[in-house]
């Protein structure tokens, strides 16, 4: 009896996940693909829902930008509104939790969209351009859920392989709801890298900075690989597909097709960013009346709009990671804040340049590609190359080239161009998870070694309760 009640559950809730945003042609409880989705050009409203999910201020929305800053060392609370409390000081399962964030419901419409728009007329060329989006954020989905919940291969602790329940068919109904153990690391970045690699066969190019990135493209998708391969450690493979992604969008060696100093901040003020690969693009139907004051990066960063939150700042440890100079630098600008002890630095990455807290969020910056292939480059013994993209990058950054290093010296000279490029994105408590180290803090936070339990995001406890089949991370039993 109470796996049959498991089951009931579970097919429920992965139904009414599926069925969201469908069209109410019948009563939602008997909605299936057939008579939701006539021809290839229904399924759009489908991967639009799919796209939703990515902006959810506990995914892309708010979370995945600000939760991996926290948690590491560049940001600090300077208003105590109960949010990120957990996350500063590293607390027991005070983690990113995807779970249940809606991230398994996308998976489960890509895997719709995929399965069931080959059983239907319609254009090929739109029927193809479709598939490749879904096979792209189906891979982000994948991505974002392994980094959080599980260790990259080859960076395992105590032989420690479990990654997420892995699934590319669709939930339609009792006969296909069941329940899974977590697959490895392995087996989930196969099938990242495999949806990426159909994602490019796919889709088509799109300039940076216009409409085309604000779904998914072939540059994005040949990013996000680049990405992932630097991640699994496949470096020859990160610095050839950053190669290839930087081709397809235009970028030149020397850093042509990236904004100059004199333009960085407009360009975060701009939409879409004219770095951007791909782009969250949110608009005010988006949002419910108190959403943007509750919830946007513009409300918890910067105190621009009556009502702000304003409760983050820079850490005085990522100010002094800055060169003079440094455009980067003047994107933290000195401010008060009731309540907070002397001088704050209000972000001027995120001041809702669509009015009233509204703003879109790049996820791929061009930036990042001459970083990956820097780091990679470094890792694989191409010390000159490596040198060369840092400073291809520094040069529309306003500070001085960097020459003569090697070995450690240059690979932390990397991590530290990411730190202060990708302040408030999202990147740094993965880019130290990734390669092993230590968790540096801020101020008085104790460091988190990488060797522990907090390093993973717990699994809820009501999954493990309804699956049997789940294990939980070390630490958290």
């Amino acid at each position: 009896m109470k796996n049959l009640i498991k089951t009931l559950i579970l097919a429920s809730t992965l139904i009414l996940g599926a069925c969201d945003s469908l069209l109410d042609t019948a009563p939602r409880q008997s909605l299936t693909p057939e008579t939701a989705f006539t021809d290839v050009k229904s399924f759009e409203s489908l991967l639009f829902t799919i796209y939703a999910r990515v902006r959810s201020f506990n995914y892309y929305g708010q979370v995945m930008m600000i939760a991996p800053e926290i948690m590491a060392d560049n940001l600090r609370i300077i208003a105590n509104t109960g949010r990120y409390i957990g996350e500063e000081a590293n607390a027991d399962r005070a983690h990113i939790d995807l779970w249940t964030a809606g991230v398994f419901t996308g998976i489960n419409e890509a895997n719709i969209l995929l399965t069931e728009i080959d059983k239907v007329d319609g254009d090929e060329a739109l029927r193809a351009k479709l598939k490749g989006e879904a096979y792209f954020l189906r891979a982000l989905f994948y991505f974002d859920l392994a980094r959080v919940y599980g260790y990259e291969p080859g960076q395992e602790v105590e032989g420690w392989t479990a990654s997420v329940v892995l699934r590319t068919t669709p939930t339609l109904g009792f006969s296909s709801a069941d329940f899974r153990a977590r697959s490895t690391n392995r087996e989930v970045y196969n099938q990242i890298e495999s949806d990426l690699t159909a994602a490019i066969s796919s889709l088509a190019p799109q300039s940076m900075g216009t409409a085309g990135v604000y779904r998914g493209n072939k540059g994005a998708a040949e990013a996000l690989l680049a990405r992932v391969y630097l991640y699994e450690g496949k470096n020859a493979e990160a610095a050839t597909m950053a190669t290839q992604a930087m081709a397809t969008l235009g970028l030149t060696n020397s850093g042509t097709g990236l904004v100059t100093a004199a333009n960085y901040e407009a360009a975060f003020n701009t939409y879409p960013n004219p770095e951007s690969i791909f782009e969250i693009e949110i608009r005010s139907v988006d949002w419910s009346s108190v959403d943007g004051v509750n919830n946007s990066m513009c409300s918890l960063t910067a105190d621009v709009y009556t009502g702000a939150q304003f409760i983050l700042t820079a850490s005085s440890e990522l100010l002094a990671t800055y060169d003079q100079g440094d455009v980067r630098r003047q994107m933290w600008s000195p401010t008060t804040r009731s309540g907070a002890d002397g001088i704050v630095y209000e972000s001027k990455k995120w001041l809702g340049a669509k009015g009233d807290f509204l703003e879109n969020l790049p996820i791929i910056r061009a930036s990042e590609l001459y970083l990956i292939r820097a780091e990679a480059r470094q890792k694989t013994g191409n010390n000159s190359g490596a040198i060369s993209d840092l400073n291809a990058l520094r040069s529309k950054r306003g500070v001085n080239s960097v020459s003569g290093l090697t070995g450690n010296s240059l690979l932390q000279a990397v991590m530290k161009e990411r730190r202060t490029e990708f302040a408030l994105e999202g990147h740094r408590w993965f880019d130290l998870k990734r390669n092993g180290m230590t968790i540096s803090k801020a101020g008085s936070f104790a460091p988190v070694p990488y060797t522990d339990y907090r390093i993973l995001a717990p699994i809820p406890q009501d999954e493990i309760t309804l699956n049997d089949l789940l294990e939980n991370n070390p630490g958290y039993n």
